[in-house]
């Protein structure tokens, strides 16, 4: 991809029940942190959040993604653990 305004990735976010897809541009070092910025200034905003998340960055990136936007919107998480016999 060139090289536009040190924007150098496209994040992709595709909205299955809506049939919209979002580009927005962001660059190959982004933290997290960075990132749950975007979702929540760009996705969020337009459509809050999403029953599940498919994520080619694996299960730990979309873990802190969530806990990350999370923390922003100001969501406490409390989890629980079940032990099934």
């Amino acid at each position: 991809m060139p090289l536009v305004a040190r924007k150098d990735i496209i994040l992709v976010v595709y909205n299955r029940l809506l049939k919209i897809t979002y580009f927005m541009a962001t660059t190959e070092g982004i933290l997290v942190e960075g990132l749950a910025r975007l979702f929540r200034d760009n996705i969020w905003k337009l459509c809050r959040l999403s029953e599940s998340m498919i994520s080619d960055g694996g299960l730990q990136f979309a873990a802190e993604l969530i806990k990350e936007l999370n923390r922003m919107l100001g969501i406490e998480m409390r989890l629980s653990i079940v032990f099934h016999l």
